[in-house]
């Protein structure tokens, strides 16, 4: 159980941040997600990649909520990665398709 003023102070927070759609586990999502180049002068160069699959792990909360996302990547080869909801990398999320599951994370 959390402090009422910790409570208070995320909130602020978290009221200012971009929303981004309601989903579930099983659903197939693209994240968009920004990720930073290997720059050699002073200034940091960002681009945009998506990661698409099935979201596999949705973990509520206020400022430490997450999701887990798995995809297949190159040669049958299962690649999962964990995003933050509210971080500010992630740019935009997308619901490509619903999916109905018995029990996340088995």
């Amino acid at each position: 159980m959390k402090n009422a003023i910790l409570a208070k102070f995320e909130e602020s927070f978290l009221s200012k941040s971009k929303k981004h759609p309601s989903f579930r586990p099983g659903d197939t999502i693209r994240v968009h997600y920004k990720v930073e180049e290997a720059s050699r002068g002073k200034e940091k160069k960002f681009r945009i990649q998506v990661f698409e699959g099935v979201c596999i792990r949705f973990k509520k909360g206020t400022s430490n909520s997450s999701f887990t996302v798995r995809k297949i990547g190159a040669n049958s080869v299962g690649v999962e990665r964990v995003f933050a909801y509210h971080s500010p990398l992630v740019v935009r999320i997308d619901i490509v398709s619903g999916g109905i599951v018995r029990r996340a994370r088995l």
